[in-house]
């Protein structure tokens, strides 16, 4: 660490008065100078070491502390860098961006899914010349298994438009958070498949595949509501080519985290609107591909399907 200029500068002020004596001068003199020396640089040093431990290092917090697959991990970041330089979050080969919280607090949010292997993570957290390492055990968890019979002309798969504009949606990083507390329930009919389920389609296991959302199976045309705040970003429809999503719509929370809304009967938004928590965004239907009336809510962190369930009991700040 490099000697701060007063420091630096009281240093050389004392070193050019403690020049030895001249010739004849006492031994015992020569001896005081010397020693006022080593004393003066015996301070210095003592201030430079106190100087540099009092620049926190990076402290890492991650929660929960026991994930299990499928848990959002929220991993919050406090630097000594005073607020200069914002940390990252290094996750196998992806780097994850951090946000503000408060003073020098930031805050990114990383997602498990089913797909992804039980066993130790190793995080890694840089700001600017600092390093913190993170090792967590992520649980593994049980999923059922389902089997669904799609009617003809429903077992196909997404067309290139449709899927190109839902893959464009769930990569949104809006820098700003618009959610607040925990999510609501979108839709008060009863749940009928959960997050994570394996499924046969027409008898064929889907391979790589988990249910990226929650099922409500209330009444045809009941309402749907914005779990959260944010800006509607995706608004789909079937008789425009969502022959698999069928009527749905996309709402960006923020800072990576967006929800979906798939096989509605009505759509009451408009893209590029901003919706409030609780505000009535569209009507259950059957649109899509969709065996019956049903809501499927999807919730995604950083492009990943996430389970919704702790975002709805916890929160997230």
């Amino acid at each position: 660490m490099p000697i701060p200029r007063q420091i630096d500068q009281a240093l050389q002020e004392r070193l050019s008065t403690a020049s030895l004596p001249a010739t004849g001068k006492r031994p015992w003199y020569r001896a005081q100078r010397m020693t006022q020396v080593a004393l003066t640089a015996l301070a210095i040093a003592t201030a430079v070491l106190a100087l540099a431990s009092s620049v926190k290092a990076l402290q890492v917090q991650v929660a929960p502390s026991k994930p299990q697959l499928g848990d959002t991990l929220s991993v919050t970041v406090e630097s000594g860098t005073n607020g200069h330089t914002v940390p990252v979050v290094i996750l196998g080969k992806r780097t994850y961006s951090t946000f503000p919280m408060s003073n020098n607090r930031f805050r990114a949010l990383l997602p498990t899914t089913p797909l992804d292997k039980p066993g130790i993570l190793q995080l890694q957290v840089k700001s600017g010349d600092e390093t913190a390492n993170v090792a967590l055990q992520l649980r593994t968890r049980k999923f059922p298994t389902q089997s669904i019979w799609l009617p003809p002309g429903k077992d196909q798969d997404l067309s290139d438009f449709e899927f190109n504009r839902v893959d464009a949606f769930k990569k949104l990083v809006t820098p700003q958070k618009f959610w607040s507390g925990p999510f609501l329930k979108p839709n008060n009919g009863p749940i009928t498949t959960i997050y994570g389920v394996r499924r046969y389609y027409n008898g064929k296991f889907a391979n790589d595949y988990y249910h990226r959302g929650v099922d409500y199976a209330g009444a045809y045309g009941s309402p749907i509501i914005a779990p959260a705040a944010g800006q509607v970003a995706l608004v789909g429809q079937e008789s425009k080519g969502f022959v698999i999503h069928g009527n749905c719509i996309g709402i960006d929370h923020g800072q990576g985290v967006e929800s979906i809304f798939l096989h509605l009967s009505r759509i009451l938004v408009k893209d590029g609107e901003f919706v409030k928590a609780g505000q009535v965004i569209g009507a259950l239907g059957a649109t899509g591909a969709a065996t019956g009336p049903h809501l499927h809510w999807g919730l995604y962190v950083n492009g990943q399907a996430i389970d919704p369930a702790p975002w709805r009991k916890q929160g997230f700040e």
